[in-house]
């Protein structure tokens, strides 16, 4: 397959534009540039023009056929952006005159509820890990902090994983973290989180001392005194989870979720939910409120006295 051909080009145009101009992450860009280099070679292989101003939706509508049956609607949406975001940016650049992704529509998802635990749950998950446990006490003093942090602030995963020390300010109760596109904003800390974390940075300093290359600037330390990485917190979520509420499938995302439909429950309005999970647009937000419409219903079902069968004299 020749590495000179118009559409490998304008695809290295786009990779190129992408990280230097969009500041996409190099992991964004790498599962675009994949899924069009899959299209560049189903163009190749059927003999169609590999040039991106030679190509006509048939073009598109046959490879996203030939993708259908192996792939779940999830991800023929993501190829489908991907394309589409191709092709809109070459007509930017006017590298074609029209754009045949224009008609492309991508696959409906069918919208699952958010995961989350009941207050009773999280506060079992916060309470792991038992006395009993072995491990050391600098373990668990990061692991109680991690916990009360990530359940506090609804943070992503990879988000709590950068955390760096100078991110938190216990004065304001408050930490600042770098979420989606490399957005930054301040999230409050629970006086419950505030005193995990306090608790847990002398066992911190711990870890750093014994560190041959240790990481001085990162919150959540590993036993070698290395930053936690996004795989290491999902255990440790998952661990806990098994521990406190007998929840083998817990994972960080569940535990924003559990936040967010928490402060729901509690009264806060969605703007500030949007705002303190970092949300783009409200509509993500929003599907919270089908998860406390849903636990609303259950507690009439349970409670009202309209709601229950009357068989007696009444």
């Amino acid at each position: 397959m020749s590495a000179t051909d118009p559409l490998e080009q304008q695809i290295d145009a786009f990779a190129q534009y992408l990280a230097d101009e969009r500041r996409a992450s190099a992991r964004t860009v790498e599962t675009y540039i994949r899924d069009l280099r899959s299209f560049r070679y189903y163009v190749r292989n059927e003999g169609l023009p590999a040039d991106a101003g030679k190509l006509d939706i048939v073009a598109l509508r046959g490879f996203l056929s030939s993708l259908f049956g192996s792939n779940q609607a999830s991800t023929m949406k993501k190829k489908v952006s991907a394309i589409r975001s191709f092709f809109k940016f070459l007509l930017k650049r006017r590298i074609i005159e029209q754009n045949p992704a224009s008609g492309l529509r991508s696959p409906k998802i069918a919208k699952s509820l958010p995961r989350f635990l009941t207050v009773e749950q999280a506060f079992r998950v916060m309470d792991a890990p038992p006395k009993e446990d072995k491990r050391a006490k600098s373990l668990k003093a990061r692991d109680q902090a991690l916990l009360e942090t990530l359940y506090g602030t609804g943070v992503r995963v990879s988000e709590l994983a950068g955390m760096n020390l100078d991110h938190c300010d216990f004065t304001e109760s408050e930490v600042r973290v770098l979420g989606k596109g490399g957005k930054e904003r301040v999230v409050p800390l629970g006086k419950s989180a505030v005193e995990a974390i306090r608790a847990y940075l002398p066992e911190r300093g711990g870890l750093l001392e014994k560190a041959k290359e240790g990481d001085p600037d990162a919150l959540w330390l590993s036993r070698s005194g290395r930053r936690l990485s996004v795989r290491q917190v999902q255990n440790i979520v998952r661990r806990h989870g098994i521990l406190g509420a007998g929840r083998g499938d817990l994972h960080p995302h569940a535990m924003r979720h559990t936040c967010a439909t928490h402060l729901l429950d509690a009264g806060a309005d969605l703007r500030s939910i949007q705002e303190l999970l970092g949300h783009s647009s409200l509509s993500t937000t929003q599907r919270y409120t089908h998860v406390s419409v849903d636990r609303l219903m259950e507690v009439y079902d349970r409670a009202h006295p309209l709601a229950r069968d009357e068989t007696g004299d009444g």
